[in-house]
């Protein structure tokens, strides 16, 4: 074990506490009373509980098998772990295996499409979900990450998640939050999890997962998820280079610590994937608004962010040939030209004609009716291979990763068959299709049986 991983006598004393409080925090019947360091408003919402799902006990033969806990560090840009200095995270890459250079994230390089390619191992515009908000021209409708219900209702995702993966070969899962946990994907939720509420405080988000690993092993949960924001909002408000962000990484940095301890202290033969969704970098310039270019906004049947949805296919190459040349800070394409290698032309979901900024420009199809023209200090959703500020973090370590190994960047559609093998689940006839990912490089991380 390398020495900065070794728990300390406090640390050990605290998980003995938390041991006693285990089964309780597990079946959700203690709730969180404090939100950062004060005490919550006595009239203070209730924080979100768990749920549980009743799928019976791991199946037999998954009872031996291996945990994994997936943790997103939301906006944890790749080179973070090193600029400030975030010493549990560099543990990690010593203990097991890192992307010094980071992991690619999909195009476009926002949370929800993301975190859901992750554990889908399918690019955005394979399992649906394109942006944090889009719209559908089949089923006329919006989908974003502001509504409850969209985000809970299944049928807006597509291929098979982590959890549900699990879940149908026998063997339990929870989420800590995570992209589409909230939802019945293929009819199918999480064993445990819980409905996203960003005033969870960190520490109670740490202490639930271990104590999910506390439960007997009949209902222990071998795939877990994990969800921290807090890098991503510090770096949107104040920038990467912000004082903010890097008490963001030492904060979050803090967390992993406490979390490597508990898994140490629980003797269980747990696997931590420690990675981020996207990266981030300070915006160029004022807002970009396309109808100032000549985008006739009255054409379209929707607009959400950049993204414009055309009456009819008239309306879209009109749309295009007005944004054509218009500007050097974004290059326009009719969706069926867009480059293959973004994998963003063939789904109604991301809108005709298709926007790809050429720098970190915000850009908006129309004007914020608002008046509101200051954009966030930081931004993310560009394409990672011409801007390396969006490429992720990635650390693995555990009883099944071999220690010190580096890898060159790799797309993160990789990780869903990474977990996979580690668990010794099937993917290779999944009702939703073969994955986007492979084994690949990421194969070499683990050691051999």
């Amino acid at each position: 074990m390398h020495a900065s991983l070794k728990p300390s006598p406090q640390r050990i004393a605290r998980w003995t506490l938390h041991r006693i409080l285990c089964f309780a925090l597990a079946a959700g019947l203690l709730v969180a009373s404090s939100y950062g360091q004060g005490a919550a408003p006595v009239n203070a919402p209730a924080i979100s509980p768990v749920i549980t799902v009743d799928h019976g006990p791991n199946a037999p033969q998954q009872m031996a098998k291996p945990y994994v806990i997936l943790v997103s560090l939301d906006g944890f840009r790749y080179d973070y772990a090193k600029k400030y200095h975030a010493e549990h995270l560099l543990a990690l890459a010593v203990e097991g295996a890192s992307a010094p250079e980071g992991m690619l994230p999909a195009y476009p390089s926002i949370t929800f499409p993301n975190h859901y390619t992750i554990v889908t191992g399918l690019y955005p515009e394979h399992h649906g979900i394109v942006a944090n908000s889009f719209y559908d021209p089949a089923r006329k409708e919006v989908y974003s990450y502001h509504d409850d219900k969209s985000v809970g209702d299944g049928t807006w995702y597509g291929g098979t998640p982590l959890w549900g993966l699990a879940e149908q070969q026998g063997m339990r899962s929870a989420s800590f939050f995570w992209v589409g946990s909230e939802a019945d994907v293929q009819g199918v939720r999480p064993s445990y999890y819980l409905k996203f509420d960003g005033r969870f405080p960190n520490p109670k988000r740490v202490e639930q997962v271990l104590a999910w690993l506390h439960l007997p092993p009949e209902q222990r949960p071998h795939m877990i998820t994990l969800y921290f924001s807090d890098t991503d909002s510090a770096g949107h408000r104040y920038g990467p280079d912000s004082p903010q962000v890097a008490d963001a990484v030492h904060e979050l940095d803090g967390e992993i610590g406490k979390l490597v301890d508990g898994i140490k202290e629980s003797k269980l033969p747990v696997d931590l994937i420690v990675l981020a969704d996207h990266g981030m970098v300070e915006v160029k310039g004022p807002p970009v608004s396309l109808d100032k270019y000549g985008l006739n906004a009255s054409s379209l049947v929707q607009t959400i962010g950049p993204n414009m949805y055309p009456k009819s296919e008239d309306d879209a190459q009109k749309a295009y040939e007005a944004l054509r040349g218009k500007s050097d800070k974004f290059t326009v394409y009719r969706r069926a030209q867009v480059p293959a290698y973004l994998h963003f032309d063939s789904n109604p979901r991301e809108g005709d004609p298709v926007v790809v900024p050429t720098g970190p420009y915000f850009i908006n199809a129309t004007a914020d009716p608002r008046g509101d023209e200051h954009p966030p200090v930081g931004m993310h959703g560009y394409d990672a291979t011409r801007m390396p500020e969006m490429k992720a973090i990635f650390f693995a370590a555990g009883p099944d990763i071999r220690p010190g190994i580096t890898l060159e960047p790799f797309e993160n559609v990789d990780v869903y068959p990474l977990v996979a093998k580690i668990l010794g689940l099937d993917i290779t006839n999944l009702k939703t299709g073969p994955i986007d990912g492979t084994l690949g490089a990421l194969g070499g991380i683990l050691k051999t049986k």
